[in-house]
């Protein structure tokens, strides 16, 4: 599906919420719903913004580690599990 095939106004939205929400349902690629010609809002599939919202918290995890390992903040593995044995 091209682009511009996902791109719709704000009425289309009004006029044909069971088609999209069936489409969506199906696996049908995220609108964009545009307000007086400008991209407002992105109406997908609940699965589909959950998975995007699980990858997006682990590349934040990801991107952390890399920084904590960058501000070498970061212990050795061996020393942690020294540290808790001690405890």
């Amino acid at each position: 599906m091209k682009i511009s095939e996902q791109i719709k106004p704000v009425r289309y939205l009004k006029n044909h919420a069971p088609e999209i929400m069936r489409g969506l349902a199906e696996g049908n690629a995220p609108l964009i719903i545009t307000h007086h010609g400008e991209a407002k809002a992105v109406l997908q599939e609940i699965e589909a913004y959950n998975q995007t919202q699980e990858t997006l918290a682990l590349l934040k995890l990801l991107a952390m580690s890399n920084r904590e390992i960058e501000n070498k903040e970061m212990m050795p593995a061996m020393e942690v599990i020294q540290h808790l044995r001690k405890a």
